[in-house]
């Protein structure tokens, strides 16, 4: 199998290709000259952006029939990488493991170059369990910090807010902003920024492109059309910045196309984005518990839920309650409610209400973020509280 390491610029790939499973490597006896490793963001490593130069490269360095580990950074500055990586798929020596940072390079039609030989491993910014396990102190302090500067690793070796605030601007804007205008060849880069600022400022909102296009036009008076930003929407995804929810009819069971929820991959990037102005608790709350999902490998979508009662006149009205998150894995599903405060009875059953006009088995759990005992009620819904549910998860719950 290849190995393919994905993620987004700055969360860890490189470190834990080159170092940490390097060392692994070399710590379990294999030679160092069997180890053949290419920085191909490297400049001095251009030349083997050429995919032929770098098979070459690659096979001059092969001199018996023991193991050889290659280990490639970030391959789809290489042309043709498909072929490069194909060309090792029938030398049984070999064990490729290679690090991107776009999504397009896994799409369906590159996997099935790989003739069912590819396999991802997707590697995130730090969950707050390890961001907390690095920095300590008081837990909910350390939550709060997480909300505002993310789980970049670099971030969490600065002390000083300014030192965080600055690194996560200048990354946004030399490293993520620049890398998807020049991979993607868009010229438009002040209509990008502000797409960007759109979605962060909206963070959790349902959107499609005519809403979007429609607030380009009356908020900055730039007329961009609905196929332009469903183009920069899918760059920004492939960058791994963004991530959409669907909605879906839970008793409907079909998706429903006409809006989507955008979540950032990293909350200190979003937080640059609006120069860390704008922090709304409960959206940042609903990215955290997003993101943490998808840590666990759930696929994560927005679930509706039709339900029917009457008016002051009696008349019958249909009424659209939202789930937060319906996520699935393998054969399990989870309805989960994010609430950031639960100040009083009337919260709760709002917050409960979608729950209750579902009527399969699957399990319901509510996460709360204030400071909460974790328990069953007498529906049998779990409420929890947000740091339970970021240090302990959910797969253990029954």
């Amino acid at each position: 199998m290849i190995k393919i390491i994905t993620g987004i610029r700055r969360c860890g790939k490189s470190y834990l290709l080159f170092e940490i499973y390097k060392k692994h490597l070399l710590a379990n006896g294999i030679p160092a000259d069997h180890i053949i490793e290419v920085d191909l963001e490297d400049r001095r490593n251009k030349k083997l952006r050429n995919p032929d130069a770098l098979l070459e490269y690659v096979d001059s360095r092969i001199k018996d029939s023991d193991r050889y580990y290659i280990l490639l950074d970030e391959i789809q500055l290489v042309p043709e990488f498909e072929d490069v990586l194909n060309s090792y798929l029938h030398v049984e020596n070999t064990e490729v493991f290679v690090t991107g940072s776009n999504a397009k390079f896994l799409s369906k039609d590159v996997i099935t170059e790989f003739r069912g030989r590819g396999w991802e491993i997707r590697v995130h910014p730090l969950s707050f369990a390890e961001y907390y396990a690095g920095v300590g102190g008081e837990k909910q302090e350390a939550l709060e910090n997480y909300y505002l500067y993310g789980g970049l690793p670099a971030v969490s070796q600065f002390v000083n807010p300014e030192d965080k605030q600055k690194y996560l601007k200048e990354v946004y804007e030399t490293v993520y902003l620049k890398d998807v205008l020049q991979r993607n060849h868009l010229k438009n880069a002040d209509g990008m920024r502000e797409l960007v600022r759109i979605l962060a400022s909206t963070m959790g909102s349902s959107l499609n492109e005519l809403r979007i296009s429609n607030t380009f036009k009356s908020v900055s008076g730039i007329e961009i059309g609905t196929n332009t930003i469903s183009r920069y929407l899918e760059c920004l995804q492939d960058s791994f910045i963004i991530n959409e929810a669907l909605r879906y009819d839970v008793k409907g069971r079909q998706y429903i196309g006409t809006e989507t929820k955008y979540y950032f991959e990293d909350l200190g990037i979003r937080n640059a984005v609006v120069d860390f102005r704008q922090i709304e608790f409960n959206h940042t709350m609903e990215n955290v518990i997003y993101n943490e999902l998808r840590r666990l490998g759930y696929s994560v979508d927005i679930g509706l839920v039709e339900t029917f009662g009457r008016d002051e006149k009696g008349k019958t009205i249909r009424k659209n309650l939202e789930i937060d998150f319906v996520v699935n894995r393998h054969d399990q599903r989870v309805y989960i409610q994010s609430a950031y405060r639960m100040p009083d009875e009337k919260k709760l059953e709002q917050e409960l209400a979608s729950f209750r006009n579902v009527s399969d088995g699957f399990r319901k759990i509510l996460i709360v973020g204030d400071r909460y005992t974790s328990h069953y009620n007498e529906e049998g819904i779990y409420v929890m509280s947000l740091l339970d549910f970021l240090i302990g998860g959910i797969d253990d719950l029954q």
